[in-house]
Parts: structure tokens; C-alpha cells; sequence
């Protein structure tokens, strides 16, 4: 979901205003679900700078990768910002557990496509 956060930066980038472009994904453990009010993730666990950032016709894709060591836990959400701390949330999603272990490493793509509704 763009949050309402998000919807903002998209205008003050649209307006050219100073606004830093989208540089970060966050993970985190929080259940909620995801509201047009949220501005940050319930419960953050670490960011990490995007690993690309490419957009085609109406659709910008994300992509991160969490190695081994960061980010570990019981994951259940995932947010887009414009800063290593703090920054503007552009979208957040909640999904069912992904258990991420030490050892392991995981990369999440983020799609976001803008269409007429």
C-alpha cells in the first residue's frame, strides 16, 4: 500500500521540491495491517540501501538484499523509505511469517505499478 506519507513525496517529487528520492527497504516483525496513516513500520528490525531501482513504462521496481546476519527474525513487514533512518515512508506491506536465520540471505523485490483507476 503507497501510504499517505507516500502519496506526499511523490507530489514533492513531482514539484521538484528537496525531498531525497527513495534510497532504503526496511524489515521488520510488526503485524498490523498496513493503514494510509502509517509512517513508519510497527516494529522495525533494519534497513538496507536498495540493490536497484529500475522503472519501466508505468511500473518501478525495488529490489534489496538482506544478507546473512541482518535482518534476522520472524518477518512479517516491509517498507520503502527515502533514508537510512527516519525519511518518508512510500509504501508499507504486511505478508505471513518469513523466518529469515542468521545464516541466511534474502532479497525482496517491491513492484509498484500506476494505473488509472
Amino acid at each position: 500500500m503507497i501510504v499517505d506519507a507516500g502519496l506526499q513525496h511523490i507530489a514533492d517529487q513531482l514539484a521538484e521540491q528537496a525531498a531525497a528520492a527513495m534510497s532504503h527497504m526496511a524489515v521488520g516483525t510488526g503485524q498490523t495491517v498496513e493503514s494510509p496513516a502509517d509512517t513508519a513500520l510497527e516494529t522495525e528490525l533494519t534497513r538496507v540501501a536498495f540493490t536497484s531501482k529500475s522503472r519501466t513504462d508505468k511500473k518501478v521496481v525495488y529490489v534489496a538484499d538482506f544478507g546473512p546476519g541482518v535482518g534476522t527474525g520472524a518477518l512479517t513487514e516491509v517498507g520503502l523509505f527515502n533514508a537510512a533512518s527516519g525519511g518518508s515512508l512510500l509504501s508499507r506491506i504486511t505478508f505471513p511469517v518469513k523466518n529469515k536465520g542468521a545464516g541466511d540471505s534474502l532479497q525482496i523485490t517491491l513492484e509498484h505499478t500506476y494505473a488509472r483507476q
